[in-house]
């Protein structure tokens, strides 16, 4: 017959495994997500720079930032790496938070320049998303960094544009439809 410590013991032990259990369920929905295979459309028709940036000027690239997003860490050092690379050459970086959320940007994209809003933002489908205007003030391109549930600089859409921008090619990728690692923009 089991003992009055035994009983006990066992008790701790299985509310123990028990509370253990809770919180890796908790942390893995929280923060583990099945890749999501949906597709998205990315449609840029409706986005237009800010008066102040309209125009004639450099390249300019907007990147979409959601902080409660976890997304985002597939892509932040791969923007970093981005700005490393292009600000040097005249492009600009900006960032447009998404409305009512708060964060903060990692030291590495500190010279992201914020935008209290841009023009059709409001109707972006997903986020982490770039938009790139060409130096007449075209829209280039709109869309997600990659395809897939990680982005970097062997699978990125952003090099290829930024290199044909710099080196003086005209682009229009505005629509992109993409499967990739997405949190909904809106409210």
């Amino acid at each position: 017959m089991p003992t009055r410590k035994s009983l006990l013991t066992a008790f701790a032990l299985l509310l123990c495994a028990a509370v253990l259990w809770w919180a890796y369920a908790s942390f893995q929905a929280r923060y583990l997500r099945t890749f999501d295979d949906q597709t998205t459309l990315f449609e840029g028709s409706q986005l237009q720079l800010p008066a102040e940036l309209a125009g004639p000027g450099p390249i300019r690239v907007v990147h979409f930032w959601d902080p409660a997003c976890p997304c985002n860490v597939g892509n932040q050092q791969h923007l970093g790496e981005l700005i490393e690379h292009f600000a040097p050459q005249g492009v600009r970086f900006h960032v447009v938070q998404k409305p009512g959320s708060q964060g903060q940007l990692p030291d590495n994209l500190a010279a992201l320049q914020p935008l209290a809003a841009l023009p059709g933002s409001e109707h972006l489908p997903a986020s982490p998303a770039v938009a790139i205007w060409d130096r007449e003030g075209r829209l280039a391109y709109f869309g997600p960094y990659s395809e897939g549930a990680v982005c970097n600089a062997s699978n990125s859409f952003i090099e290829p544009v930024l290199k044909a921008l710099v080196e003086g090619r005209k682009i229009n990728a505005s629509n992109t439809l993409a499967q990739g690692c997405y949190c909904p923009w809106a409210g």
